[in-house]
């Protein structure tokens, strides 16, 4: 009797420990920014619509800019910098990995502060090798 209970327990907080990972991966998603890099549409979105300091989880969408369809895009990355006069830029980097969905990837990444972030988007697979920059403010 002590087994199941104890297996409940767990599962109960797992399910809530993953909640606020999950939780924008599942809703009604709202873009922080959309950028066309050659024929590769890049959709950067999360359930506010913006990211703030502090934890933050996002979705990646890849979509062909000639068919709207999704793309494969193979090992994904987000990295992203600040420049601050008289400093060493702060570069954090998210976590990032495939969905179920082609073309669409989750991701999570952990802001200090508030402030304007430069953003690198890479990929490498199937529909080659690229790169895009996105100017994001987190607030």
């Amino acid at each position: 009797m002590l087994k199941p209970l104890m297996a409940a327990m767990l599962l109960a907080g797992l399910a809530v420990s993953a909640g606020p990972l999950t939780s924008a991966w599942a809703a009604d998603l709202k873009v922080i920014q959309t950028q066309r890099s050659k024929d590769v549409v890049v959709t950067l979105k999360s359930e506010t619509g913006q990211w703030k300091p502090g934890k933050n989880a996002f979705v990646i969408e890849f979509t062909s800019a000639a068919t709207k369809q999704p793309m494969d895009m193979g090992k994904v990355s987000l990295s992203t910098s600040m420049v601050m006069p008289g400093m060493a830029p702060m570069v954090d980097g998210a976590t990032v990995t495939p969905d179920k969905a082609p073309g669409r990837y989750l991701g999570t990444i952990e802001f200090p502060d508030a402030g304007a972030r430069q953003v690198t988007v890479t990929w490498d697979g199937p529909a080659g090798k690229g790169s895009t920059r996105l100017s994001v403010s987190v607030r």
